[in-house]
């Protein structure tokens, strides 16, 4: 066969190869493509719901902050009536069946009501998740410490921790357990959608990488994506299951909340309105209710002190909501309540 056209058959060969070789870069580069794509929209559609889960979960626990701080505020009232009162008997700490409430103390309650005041009107601009984050510390807690802090100009989201107990409560560790922060961050193992391999997709068009390592980021990708799918699964059943122990605390706070106004706007009708001050010159009805609303206070106290979350002392694992104590305080109330019947 004469050289050119040996060189002419080569070439077309070549040619042949050249062109095949393209048609199965193209396939895989399509491929990777749609790896890439696929990852993206499957993050996108995780971290959607994640926030959904964690504004759900946040507004839950607002409504229990700001329930508690009410409830806390609520006690100057009662500390002023009281103090109307005279030759009225101590009001000794309750120890009954294992359960102990606190004695009746003026300063105590006036404390904690000026503290929760302070709060409250720091919630006005807040970030959401505020008021929850001092459900989640302990409402009595913070609301002590907000009154010492209430000259100083600290910020409300600093106080009582609540920056590190927020009501998302820093599920995921890596740093998410920020002092100052205002939300739940995601930690190292959450990739914004838009991360999720960047320098392979400009437009939907993949460059800079060919061949076999196209493949490999893409997979890289979709493989960040699962690991984060697996932590933002973990950090919902979290919030789900904190959103769930709140809701049942709110409802028994409400409870005995309700039976402490009836009960309290009895004795605020006898010493205010009848202007009846003097212990000896209640009728037993009235000293029962008296004592029962002492006995309601404390117990409220009590509850508002109740954290929801055991704060973790290690960023890299999940803080851990605090049933066992939750569930005490709600037995606790039904017991108290039961007694009063």
């Amino acid at each position: 066969m004469p050289l050119p056209l040996i060189l002419g058959v080569g070439a077309a060969v070549a040619g042949l190869v050249g062109v095949g070789s393209g048609v199965h870069g193209a396939v895989k580069m399509k491929e990777a493509n749609d790896t890439m794509k696929s990852a993206e929209s499957r993050h996108k559609s995780n971290i959607e719901k994640f926030e959904k889960k964690s504004e759900s979960t946040n507004k839950t626990m607002d409504a229990l902050g700001e329930l508690e701080l009410q409830i806390l505020k609520s006690f100057d009232d009662f500390s002023n009536t009281i103090e109307k009162i005279q030759n009225r008997p101590q009001f000794k700490q309750y120890n009954k069946d294992g359960l102990t409430l606190p004695k009746y103390d003026k300063e105590t309650l006036k404390n904690v009501s000026v503290g929760a005041g302070v709060l409250l009107g720091g919630l006005g601009g807040a970030a959401l998740g505020t008021a929850g984050g001092f459900a989640a510390a302990g409402a009595t807690t913070s609301a002590v410490m907000a009154l010492g802090t209430a000259s100083t100009g600290t910020a409300i989201a600093s106080l009582s921790g609540v920056a590190a107990t927020n009501a998302t409560l820093a599920a995921l560790g890596g740093g998410a357990i920020a002092a100052g922060g205002g939300g739940m961050a995601l930690g190292t193992t959450i990739l914004g959608a838009t991360t999720l391999g960047v320098g392979l997709l400009v437009g939907g068009v993949i460059f800079s990488v060919t061949g076999g390592k196209l493949s490999d980021k893409a997979d890289e990708a979709y493989s960040q994506m699962k690991k984060a799918e697996e932590t933002i699964n973990k950090a919902c059943r979290y919030l789900e299951e904190l959103k769930v122990t709140a809701d049942k605390y709110s409802a028994s706070i409400t409870k005995v909340r309700d039976k402490y106004l009836e009960t309290f706007n009895y004795v605020s009708y006898v010493v205010n309105t009848l202007h009846k001050v003097d212990w000896h010159d209640f009728t037993e009805e009235e000293q029962l209710a008296t004592q029962n609303s002492v006995l309601l206070v404390g117990l409220l106290y009590n509850m508002c002190k109740v954290s929801l979350v055991n704060k973790s002392e290690n960023e890299n694992t999940m803080n851990t909501i605090n049933k066992n104590e939750v569930e005490t305080a709600i037995n606790n109330s039904e017991q108290v309540l039961s007694s009063l019947a």
